[in-house]
């Protein structure tokens, strides 16, 4: 048996304490450095990926939500303004020139408020250049009229006299409303002579254009045995007041101002009156035309025409009235 010498012994004896040092982990020795991290650019580091690793909690924002990291403000509303402070100014862009504001409550669109509105309306006929004649329970009270023409124009018009007791009225307007319509020269109307009435009667509801109706002369005096207005059977209706009574020669005999209330009528007697109407003797518009120093035009003869022919010769010359407050 060789001995082995004891600097040998030694020498391996310190070579193997220093390879047991060089292990990471051992006792007694530093622990092992943590791996190397990428690179993210300025901000906390952030734990390597590894097993030790914890996953995150929380759960992730909504779809379209704000993102909200730990640390990090949130953006919050932008504060009121307070007492005395001015409130930011509108960034929405203005409607365009022209464009109609939001109408506001009760109020119509394209209406400017204060303006007057529509309260009822009317019939009218052209009796002079540029001289309306109607009822005064039409134009009574309204702080405006217009005159709607026959091809739809609508111009304004001005009362310029009243007589609550034949109940009529002169309307003049600035332009030319159209042809002048004649009053028969004669005064007699007889019993039983045909008639033509024409008008606008329930605007809004029935047509918005001009309505005929056809009778004839039923009694010489109105309602009470009125001696200023005469009866007829033409059917009449609620705006037809003031429109013109006609013959068949085309010659206004009479003033449409009123119907006979059939409910009333049948609750006094029990039976409904029928095609009970009336209108103002053409006698009376005539003096009432004169007496404000206006010259009526008067036919005394004339061709013989049908209802039809009656409604295409007043057609051009009655207007339809709005009366306005």
């Amino acid at each position: 048996m060789r001995l082995v010498p004891i600097a040998l012994v030694l020498a391996c004896t310190l070579a193997a304490s220093a390879a047991d040092a060089q292990k990471p982990g051992s006792l007694g020795n530093l622990p092992a450095p943590p791996p190397p991290q990428p690179n993210l650019g300025p901000g906390p580091a952030r734990p390597g990926l590894g097993p030790g690793m914890a996953l995150p909690r929380d759960k992730p924002p909504p779809l379209g939500g704000p993102s909200q990291r730990p640390g990090l403000a949130q953006p919050q509303p932008p504060a009121r303004p307070g007492p005395g402070q001015m409130a930011a100014l509108p960034r929405d862009k203005p409607p365009p020139l022209g464009a109609a504001a939001p109408a506001r409550p009760g109020q119509r669109p394209g209406q400017t408020p204060g303006q007057p509105q529509p309260v009822s309306s009317g019939t009218g006929f052209i009796v002079a250049p540029r001289q309306i004649m109607t009822n005064h329970h039409v134009a009574e009270g309204c702080t405006a009229m217009t005159a709607r023409l026959a091809n739809g124009q609508e111009i304004p018009a001005t009362v310029i006299a009243a007589d609550p007791q034949r109940d009529l009225a002169l309307l003049r307007t600035e332009s030319d409303p159209g042809p002048v319509l004649p009053f028969r020269r004669a005064a007699e109307v007889r019993r039983g002579e045909s008639v033509v009435t024409y008008g606008f009667p329930l605007a809004g509801l029935l047509s918005s254009g001009p309505t005929l109706t056809t009778g004839d002369v039923s009694a010489l005096a109105g309602l009470g045995d009125n001696p200023r207005q005469i009866q007829i059977s033409a059917p009449v209706q609620q705006g037809n007041s003031g429109g013109p009574l006609l013959d068949l020669r085309g010659h206004v005999v009479g003033v449409i101002v009123s119907k006979l209330n059939a409910q009333r009528i049948a609750q006094a007697t029990g039976d409904i009156p029928q095609n009970v109407n009336f209108a103002v003797k053409h006698t009376e518009a005539v003096d009432f035309m004169r007496e404000h120093g206006v010259q009526p035009q008067l036919e005394s003869i004339g061709t013989p025409r049908t209802a039809a022919e009656v409604g295409e010769l007043a057609h051009a010359s009655t207007v339809f009235l709005r009366c306005m407050r």
